[in-house]
C-alpha cells in the first residue's frame, strides 16, 4: 500500500498547522503545510480551507472540501485505494481539507499525453482529436494502463467533473488521484481524459468494488454529503453494475475537462 493511503489520521480538536507556501498552479487556495501531530513526525500536506474556495454556478458554496474528504472516504472504505490520507480538519487558519502529500515519481507524460493525429502509439487509447496551441492537428491519448482504468471506475461512481491529467499522481508504483472538489453533483457531470474504457465491460474485481461501493456509501459519506447527493453515489453505481459495462460519454455535458492536461 502507498504510505499516502495509511497516513494516521489528523486528530484532535485542532491541528497545529505550518504553512510552507502557496501552491499558485490551483484554481482554489491551496496550500503545501506540515501538520504537527502530536508524538508523531510532522506530516507534508496539501491545505485547502473553505474560506479559500472560490464560488461556482453549479456546487454549492463551502462544499468543496467536504467533498474532497468524501472521495478519501469512499475509496479507503470500498477498497479502491486512489485517494490520499484526507481529513476535515479545524486549525488556527479555520476549516478545511487536509490531504497527505504525495511525492511524484513518474513523468505525467507517461500516462496522457499528446500525439500527432493518426499516430497513437501500441499501448495507448486516442481519447479526442483536436487542435493545440500552435496550431497542429493532434490526439489527447492515455495510456492503457490497469491503473487508470482504476480511476476511471472511481471517477465513475463519483461523478467527477474535473479528472486532468494533472490530476494524477504516479508514485511508488502506483498511480493516486488528488482534486476530488468537483465530485458527487446529483447531476451527471462526468467529466475525464480516460475514456479510454468507455463501454469495455466490467472485470470481476471491478464488480466487486462497486457492490463495496453501494454497501459502504450510506454509511461514510453521510455526514460529508447531502441525503441526495448520496443516494446519486449508489444510482450511479447501480447503473453501472446493471449495464456491465463503464460508462460513455452523454451528450448533455461536456465530456473533457479544460484545459485536459
Amino acid at each position: 500500500m502507498h504510505p499516502a493511503l495509511s497516513t494516521p489520521p489528523f486528530e484532535g480538536p485542532q491541528v497545529e498547522l505550518r504553512v510552507l507556501g502557496r501552491i499558485r498552479a490551483a484554481s482554489n487556495a491551496t496550500y503545501l503545510a506540515e501538520a504537527d501531530l502530536p508524538g508523531r513526525a510532522p506530516v507534508r500536506c496539501v491545505w485547502k480551507p473553505v474560506a479559500g474556495e472560490r464560488p461556482l454556478w453549479d456546487f454549492p458554496d463551502g462544499t468543496l472540501a467536504a467533498r474532497e474528504v468524501a472521495a478519501y472516504a469512499l475509496s479507503a472504505a470500498a477498497g479502491f485505494d486512489v485517494v490520499p490520507t484526507t481529513r476535515l480538519v479545524e486549525t488556527a487558519q479555520g476549516i478545511g481539507a487536509l490531504q497527505t502529500w504525495v511525492e511524484v515519481d513518474e513523468d505525467l507524460d507517461d500516462l496522457v499525453d499528446l500525439a500527432p493525429v493518426g499516430r497513437i502509439p501500441e499501448g495507448w487509447f486516442g481519447v479526442v482529436d483536436a487542435v493545440d496551441a500552435y496550431g497542429r492537428e493532434v490526439t489527447l491519448m492515455h495510456r492503457d494502463d490497469p491503473r487508470l482504468r482504476r480511476l476511471a471506475l472511481f471517477d465513475a461512481v463519483t461523478n467527477n467533473s474535473d479528472r486532468k491529467r494533472v490530476h494524477l499522481l504516479p508514485s511508488g508504483g502506483q498511480v493516486l488521484g488528488c482534486d476530488h472538489g468537483l465530485c458527487f453533483h446529483v447531476e451527471p457531470k462526468l467529466r475525464t481524459v480516460l475514456w479510454g474504457w468507455a463501454g469495455a465491460r466490467l472485470r470481476d474485481d471491478e464488480v466487486v468494488l462497486l457492490e463495496r461501493t453501494r454497501a459502504v456509501a450510506a454509511e461514510v459519506l453521510g455526514g460529508l454529503l447531502t441525503p441526495a447527493e448520496t443516494a446519486e453515489v449508489v444510482a450511479r453505481t447501480d447503473a453501472v453494475l446493471a449495464s456491465g459495462a463503464l460508462p460513455v460519454p452523454q451528450d448533455s455535458w461536456p465530456p473533457i475537462p479544460w484545459p485536459p492536461l
